[in-house]
């Protein structure tokens, strides 16, 4: 879609979706409503000026976006491109993240530094919006946390800061189930000031549980208080965790997994590492029903029944090896192993298993040097441009094919890779129960998983067709939308 520049002769129309806060729903609403408009025959595109994930897909381009903008593009019919979000901070420490302009690596910035250069990036987030703008019907625009906090609205780019300089009018969503919905809305209009005020066209009603009739008396409050037309009340979409998360903190409000009790399911684990990245990496594992998939937290222990743990992507290899370490994860994976146990490492969990990390230009952090957990003999360095690339592959173990991206700085050598057993770049151990690659997505091959659970446990078969999933999933949230949802309302607020 963005392949040719903006036409002089074409303008679509635009709508921004803000929120009171983070996770209100935001990313969800958009790919639902764009699925919705894309089935009424309008060419649509997501757009998301500033993004903070460590979730992030590639492009066909070899760049890099957030994982949400990703499958917005899916919900959309449309191969992802840069343009969709330009701008993307993937937080490698409290308070430094590294920034990606356009797809590629523009350098690591500290809080404070990059909030002095925000305006700078402005006309780059103009640009591709303006790309995206001259090749659909309409662009769906989303807003990042809220635009109510004030103390960061000079250089906002994300949320009122956008709207104003591209003129695109906004619908505020609430999130009833965090509670406080009324004060949250009708507080982000006593903050914003008038002209911000009179660019939101109305309010939409998040995550409601229960009789929406009781609900009723309260749109009109806000309504008197605000100003603000009610879209619409839109019930608990509880589908929803069949769609790519984009943000760590989603795994914070998944519910825990069942007892296994002799259940006969897989059981596999995934240390939460401080920094994980890619996590959407295990959605069709979760998906599958013959598979028990926990993500464990600081201060838990590894489970020792476990059939498999994955050590998932970092932004932050060594920092996160130190935070294993510190759990005490490395003793428990020690033990799983020596119970027969088998370990799968991906990207910087793969990095970890080796013998050997060492950044010495500092690309992720402090230039430093640790040893790994030893589980394979391969070494890593860090350094060199970033490698991103969508992968084909056969396996070497059961001849599955399968897809999926590289996205990771660094080099891993050494004798174990000279087996590789998903392609070149892999690695596995001697007595074949410790896997290390760089592929994420690997596990949304319905035939590459397949084989995966075999190897895991003869007689095991994926049971799912994953991207079928996907694609009923999304079509389910856009009939939820046309039902609770003042579309029709709604696309006519969009600005030309």
């Amino acid at each position: 879609m963005s392949a040719t520049g903006p036409s002089p002769h074409h303008r679509a129309r635009a709508l921004m979706i803000q929120g009171t806060g983070s996770d209100v729903g935001k990313s969800l609403l958009v790919s639902g409503l764009a699925r919705a408009l894309t089935r009424r025959g309008l060419r649509v595109a997501p757009f998301k000026a500033q993004n903070m994930s460590n979730n992030a897909a590639v492009t066909a381009d070899g760049g890099e976006i957030g994982r949400a903008q990703a499958l917005q593009a899916r919900a959309c019919g449309l191969v992802p491109s840069v343009d969709m979000n330009p701008v993307l901070l993937k937080p490698q420490s409290e308070t430094g993240s590294q920034l990606i302009v356009q797809g590629r690596v523009a350098g690591t910035v500290m809080a404070g530094r990059y909030r002095a250069m925000t305006a700078t990036l402005m006309p780059t987030v103009l640009e591709s919006f303006a790309r995206l703008r001259a090749a659909a019907d309409i662009v769906l625009v989303e807003g990042a946390g809220s635009p109510a906090e004030v103390n960061l609205r000079a250089g906002d780019i994300a949320n009122m800061g956008f709207a104003e300089a591209a003129d695109v009018p906004v619908v505020i969503v609430g999130d009833i189930d965090r509670g406080g919905v009324i004060a949250a809305l009708v507080g982000t209009h006593v903050l914003l000031p008038e002209a911000e005020r009179r660019r939101i066209a109305g309010f939409l009603i998040n995550k409601f549980r229960g009789d929406v009739g009781l609900f009723e008396p309260a749109l009109a409050v806000i309504e008197g208080h605000t100003g603000w037309a009610p879209l619409g009340v839109i019930p608990w979409f509880p589908r929803a965790s069949a769609l790519p998360a984009e943000d760590a903190q989603s795994l914070e409000s998944r519910p825990a997994a069942a007892a296994r009790a002799g259940d006969g399911r897989l059981r596999i684990v995934v240390p939460r590492l401080s920094r994980i990245a890619n996590f959407d990496d295990f959605d069709p594992l979760i998906a599958e029903p013959d598979v028990d998939l926990r993500f464990i937290g600081a201060g838990e222990a590894l489970p020792g029944d476990a059939d498999l743990v994955i050590l998932p992507g970092s932004k932050a290899t060594l920092a996160d090896l130190a935070f294993l370490r510190a759990q005490g994860w490395d003793g428990d994976l020690l033990g799983h192993h020596r119970r027969g146990g088998r370990i799968l490492g991906l990207c910087a969990g793969y990095q970890m298993l080796g013998r050997r990390v060492a950044d010495p230009q500092g690309v992720e952090g402090p230039a430093e040097e640790r040893p790994g957990l030893g589980f394979l003999d391969v070494d890593t360095v860090m350094g060199g441009e970033k490698t991103l690339t969508a992968v084909r592959f056969r396996d070497h173990l059961w001849g599955a094919e399968g897809w999926g991206y590289e996205m990771h700085v660094g080099r891993t050598q050494g004798p174990d890779t000279r087996t590789p057993w998903l392609h070149d770049g892999s690695a596995r151990s001697a007595d074949g129960r410790v896997l290390g690659a760089y592929v994420h997505g690997l596990f949304a091959s319905d035939a590459f998983r397949r084989a995966f659970l075999g190897w895991l446990r003869p007689g095991r078969t994926a049971g799912i067709a994953y991207d079928d999933t996907v694609e009923a999933t999304l079509d389910a949230l856009a009939d939820h939308l046309e039902r609770h949802v003042a579309l029709d309302r709604l696309l006519a607020l969009a600005a030309p």
